[in-house]
């Protein structure tokens, strides 16, 4: 049975060998990737189109844009400063949610990434061909009648697409070096064009204002489109977190990068499309949006020749191609790093995670990623698969804003050197827009979710085939062994966790009412954890050390005279297995135990309780245990809900099984009113009618500022504290809620605290988002 365990931030190859890259790249070259990779050839075709479907507004849809793309930045940030592994998005989710879920989102990236370094070449040679058309327009007319125009665009595709992939194998190094260059050229040349802009602008505001009157002549929904149409050119600086493995300093480094990146990204966009709508004066007397909109892809090339010299042209061309060459230098470098590390997570050919032992890249993800951006370019119809890549990337990054919340549910003592602000409102935010973006993409592109179905398909089918079964060996297993003692039937039990044998007896003392009070069986339950290199059918040669415990617990129920079973679970993690052992012996209630402090940070009651209290299939009692003796008087908190009146049912069965005296309290703050206290003592009474049998009981209300306080105060005087679970926040970190579990930690008494069970759905969801 495959399980989950927190995953190490560390690589390690399928294979036994580490995989490690060199850490060549500061912050300055994680920056440039960013921006290199944003800032493709994308702004220079998608002003005009922008400004056709949105008129003035477009400047808007970029600027919303930027603002969506920031959610998910923050949510970049904080994953990856915490989880610095090659991959990026596709690590994260694998990370974050068990079994399918972590290869759809690594197919998607690896895909969308390819299909842009497609994208990129293509679009490097259209630029050149344009150079050689404007300047050299005779040989160009004869070499386009010798081989033909696509001939010739997909030679310079091929050719600029080899390079980059040869470049990207030499090394991180050589590969950052590059991307500086070229991103520096291509925002110095985009600085000059600005720059003429602005100038004219300034000689002539008045005019230049009333370019952008109406601001939305296509109204809200022309925006929308134009969002949708545009939102390919924010991404990259997801590229940052796919290298992480080769950045120096990446907890302090990748944040930094990100929003740096991201930052100059934003502004350029925003300076372009102003300068674009503001600074041309079309002859024809059209708007300048409109203007700019009949000329789609060229309009940047139209707007230079407005207000620039005779050579503004020739720049902008020579910065198309210095675009796409940056953006297809850092686009071949994620995608491999992609490639890489699913292979090295056994969902890709292992190959494909070697690394090269001089130049230490991933040659042969490296080799194949470029195969398959050859293969796309000249094959496939680009319109429809780059719609889909697009269509892709929202819905890998919807993934990535989810898996934030279900890694700090998890995994909240990962080290986190950056924490995004207002959780969990960004990444829910981020996921609900970049969905919404993702939907709204089906009315103008439906050819997008088409392909992305088919190719989610083909990669499933590949996944049931091949890689479901190899990657399920590499998981943390659980063995489940057979019953000891008579055999057990189909019939729900009573299963009492037992780890510590000072408490084996106690922890009966509690089980054994309550199994009887249902008819159901008592089975004693103990977890043999083995190394995780070991193989789980070894793991029985390690049984001898837990043995002891289920025999201390069959001498009790005889001397006790009660009937018991117990079982002997294997397992590389503690808490699956219990999880598993409650769920095979169909359990409808888990009783454990709890030291009463935990030393890991951020966590309520430690790693084990703390996973298995929120995923148990069955109610729980979590018990703290003080002392040694048996407990004569007990305090039972009203609190209202289904978990105090669990509790109050539950202490029935045990008060009348060990004596106990209890007492119903609740808390009333200081100088409470008459009105007040009286509604209090009916809240306890009601609660009390819940306890059957022959217990004594009484009521107090207790006066104090704070109910966690007030109560742990109150039970200075009792053996035991009872508590129900207060109402679970979905998307807080508590598991009892804040009052139990301040109560259990803090009171100077043995504390019960029990929670129902929330039903197989919200069980799965919880076990899916931690």
């Amino acid at each position: 049975m495959a399980t989950s365990e927190p995953m190490t931030t560390e690589p390690t190859a399928a294979t036994g060998q580490e995989a490690t890259f060199a850490r060549d790249l500061g912050l300055f070259e994680a920056t440039m990737i960013g921006i290199g990779a944003m800032i493709g050839a994308g702004i220079f075709v998608l002003t005009g189109i922008a400004a056709g479907e949105a008129g003035p507004a477009s400047i808007l849809a970029f600027g919303a844009n930027g603002l969506v793309t920031l959610l998910t930045a923050f949510v970049y940030a904080e994953l990856a400063s915490a989880v610095p592994r090659a991959g990026g998005g596709y690590s994260f989710v694998r990370m974050a949610f068990e079994g399918v879920a972590g290869f759809v989102a690594g197919w998607m990236l690896w895909f969308a990434y390819t299909v842009a370094c497609s994208l990129y070449a293509l679009a490097f040679a259209s630029y050149f061909w344009e150079v050689f058309e404007k300047y050299l327009p005779g040989t160009t007319e004869s070499l386009f009648e010798l081989t033909g125009h696509t001939s010739a665009m997909l030679a310079v595709t091929v050719v600029v697409g080899a390079a980059f992939t040869w470049l990207n194998i030499r090394g991180a190094a050589v590969t950052g070096k590059a991307e500086n260059f070229l991103t520096l050229a291509k925002l110095a040349i985009l600085a000059v064009f600005i720059a003429f802009g602005l100038n004219r602008i300034l000689g002539e505001p008045d005019v230049a204002l009333d370019s952008f009157t109406p601001f939305l002549p296509e109204g809200v929904g022309g925006v929308l489109v134009a969002m949708g149409l545009t939102f390919i050119a924010f991404e990259g600086y997801d590229l940052i977190a796919t290298v992480s493995e080769e950045i120096k300093e990446p907890e302090k480094n990748i944040p930094r990068a990100t929003f740096i990146s991201l930052g100059v990204t934003v502004a350029v966009y925003l300076l372009i499309v102003f300068v674009a709508l503001a600074a041309i004066r079309p002859e024809s007397g059209l708007p300048s949006w409109q203007f700019l909109g009949l000329h789609g892809e060229t309009a940047i090339v139209k707007a230079a020749e407005s207000f620039m010299p005779a050579f503004g042209v020739a720049l902008i061309v020579v910065g198309g191609l210095l675009s796409t060459m940056s953006a297809l230098n850092a686009t071949v470098m994620a995608a491999s790093r992609v490639a890489f590390s699913m292979s090295r997570d056994v969902l890709l050919p292992s190959k494909m995670s070697q690394i090269d032992p001089v130049r230490r890249t991933p040659r042969i993800a490296i080799l194949v990623t470029g195969a398959m951006l050859l293969a796309v370019a000249m094959v496939l119809p680009l319109e429809a698969v780059g719609s889909a890549a697009s269509l892709m990337f929202l819905l890998t990054f919807a993934m990535v804003n989810l898996s934030v919340i279900a890694l700090r549910r998890k995994y909240p003592d990962i080290p986190r050197r950056y924490r995004l602000p207002l959780y969990p409102w960004v990444p829910v935010l981020g996921f609900t827009l970049n969905i919404f973006l993702a939907l709204y993409q089906f009315n103008f592109q439906p050819v997008a979710w088409y392909v992305t179905a088919g190719w989610v398909a083909l990669g499933l089918l590949l996944y049931y085939a091949v890689f479901e079964k190899r990657a399920a060996e590499l998981e943390p297993q659980v063995l489940l062994t057979k019953a000891r003692g008579p055999s057990i039937s189909e019939e729900p039990t009573v299963v009492v966790a037992l780890h510590n044998p000072d408490t084996v007896e106690r922890l009966l003392e509690f089980a054994y009412p309550v199994a009887r009070q249902r008819g159901v069986h008592l089975i004693a339950v103990t977890v043999v954890r083995v190394p995780r290199q070991v193989p789980i059918h070894e793991g029985s040669r390690f049984s001898h050390h837990r043995e002891p415990l289920l025999e201390q617990a069959r001498a009790i129920a005889r001397e006790r005279g009660f009937e018991l079973d117990t079982d002997l679970v294997v397992a590389h993690v503690a808490s699956e297995g219990l999880l598993a052992a409650a769920e095979n012996h169909r359990a409808e209630l888990l009783v454990m135990g709890w030291k009463g402090y935990t030393n890991t940070r951020r966590r309520i009651f430690g790693e084990v309780v703390d996973r298995v209290v929120r995923l148990a299939p069955c109610d729980v009692m979590l018990l703290k245990l003080v002392g040694s003796g048996q407990p004569r008087s007990c305090l039972l908190p009203s609190a209202g809900g289904v978990n105090a009146q669990l509790a109050a049912v539950m202490l029935g069965a045990i008060a009348e099984e060990l004596e106990l005296t209890v007492t119903g309290m609740q808390v009333v703050p200081p100088g409470a009113g008459e009105q007040q206290r009286q509604a209090a003592l009916e809240n306890i009474e009601q609660t009390l009618k819940l306890i059957e049998g022959d217990v004594f009981t009484d009521a107090t209300i207790v006066e104090a500022k704070g109910v966690a306080g007030g109560i742990a105060k109150a039970s200075r005087e009792f053996d035991l504290v009872a508590i129900g679970a207060a109402n679970e926040p979905w998307l807080g970190q508590v598991l009892f809620g804040e009052i139990p579990e301040k109560v259990a930690r803090y009171s100077p008494s043995s504390v019960m605290v029990v929670k129902k069970h929330g039903g197989p759905v919200k069980t799965l969801l919880k076990r899916i988002m931690g």
